[in-house]
């Protein structure tokens, strides 16, 4: 795929995701949101990419949705240019595919994502420009960052999921003012709250994001990487520790029978940088994706 909306390269093991409509300060569109579910099928894909970046181009990180469409912004069976827009099913009904949410579509795509994922939340970051950071593993903000869950203010609802992941990450009392006020709020609250782990001036940004990463690419497995991600997101679910006991031991066999682990051990008592052996395309354990069973073995 071609991109228009976005810029994607990779760097000595380090994806990056730029969201590249400054002019319209990144504001999200189904371009947009195509496009960057793409570069996540390629970041999966590439065993070289060892961790994801994603931010924007200009001043803003993504002010929300495209609005330019006015009153019509959200009502999807009068959008002309909605992809799904004339199939001939008539006006769109609750369970259509076609009714699906697109900032939902996107972050279901990040948080089935293998590899880390970095935001490098450069500036404002409204509506689906902070949903979107939801499913991302670890947020850092500029000082100029301004952040708001505005839904109730444009008379919608949260959306892209966030009912799942906002209590989740920053706890279910602040959630619900941020999301009952709809109020922008700044990069210091953001951290006060929760949201984001750390706040740097905006020209450190990307070079702070870039050590994180870094650090993750050069010393760990890919696959236990890839595996402890699925397993502390998906682990929020469970209703009892036994599940996660279960999914534990799982991994704790498998990944101790591998080439990583043995090598994880060895280059520690050599006192040299490891070189692991498997990659996520092709080793990752039989028992994956576990959530998939009807009930364990």
């Amino acid at each position: 795929m071609a991109y228009e909306q976005i810029l994607y390269a990779v760097e000595a093991g380090i994806a990056t995701i730029t969201m590249n409509r400054p002019e319209k300060l990144n504001a999200f569109t189904g371009t947009m949101m195509a496009e960057m579910i793409d570069a996540f099928d390629q970041i999966d894909a590439d065993d070289s990419v060892r961790c994801v970046i994603v931010t924007g181009a200009g001043r803003a990180f993504c002010a929300g949705a495209d609005l330019s469409a006015g009153a019509k912004t959200f009502d999807y069976d009068t959008r002309a240019d909605r992809p799904d827009h004339g199939s001939g099913r008539g006006g769109l009904s609750y369970e259509m595919e076609e009714a699906r949410d697109g900032g939902g579509r996107l972050t279901l795509r990040i948080f089935e994502c293998l590899k880390p994922v970095i935001a490098a939340i450069n500036g404002p970051a409204v509506g689906v420009g902070s949903t979107m950071t939801l499913p991302m593993d670890i947020r850092l903000a500029s000082e100029s960052a301004r952040m708001g869950f505005v839904f109730a203010r444009r008379g919608i609802v949260p959306e892209a999921c966030s009912s799942f992941f906002l209590p989740r990450v920053v706890g279910i009392s602040q959630a619900l003012e941020w999301c009952f006020s709809g109020r922008v709020f700044d990069a210091a609250e953001a951290q006060a709250g929760g949201l984001v782990k750390q706040v740097v001036p905006g020209d450190q940004l990307l070079a702070v994001a870039t050590a994180l990463a870094r650090e993750i690419a050069d010393n760990t497995a890919p696959v236990s990487v890839a595996l402890t991600r699925q397993m502390l997101w998906r682990g929020l679910g469970f209703g009892h520790p036994m599940d996660a006991h279960k999914v534990d031991s799982r991994a704790i066999l498998s990944r101790g029978r591998s080439g990583d682990a043995k090598e994880g051990v060895t280059s520690f008592l050599e006192k040299r940088a490891p070189a692991y052996p498997d990659k996520v395309s092709v080793d990752m354990p039989d028992f994956f994706p576990w959530w998939e069973e009807q009930r364990y073995s």
